[in-house]
């Protein structure tokens, strides 16, 4: 996991705004839900109950990264995965095809 990564998570588990690279996390107060946003995109929400995955219109390795990085923390059961350029969520055993705002 890359570092601005460990400090996406560390600032989401906090429930702290932060900004590093071309990450950001911001907390709702008023409902205690981390948005995150990667290069000004919406790439997750995350709160006790559900993380919802998007790709903020770009299917990019590090948009995959960042959620991959989102879920091993959050929903560990859970991670995003390419096949022949079409991204996949896998839940346990079974594999979905990968929908934007997807909750886990």
């Amino acid at each position: 996991m890359r570092k601005v990564e460990m400090q996406m998570n560390t600032a989401i588990r906090n429930r702290v705004n932060w900004s590093g690279s071309n990450t950001t996390v911001m907390i709702n107060e008023n409902n205690n839900k981390a948005r995150v946003f990667l290069h000004g995109n919406l790439i997750a929400e995350v709160c006790n109950e559900f993380v919802a995955i998007f790709d903020g219109g770009w299917q990019s390795n590090t948009t995959k990264s960042r959620l991959n990085a989102l879920l091993s923390e959050f929903r560990p059961q859970a991670r995003v995965f390419q096949k022949d350029f079409v991204w996949f969520i896998k839940h346990g055993n079974a594999n979905f095809l990968f929908q934007t705002g997807s909750l886990v």
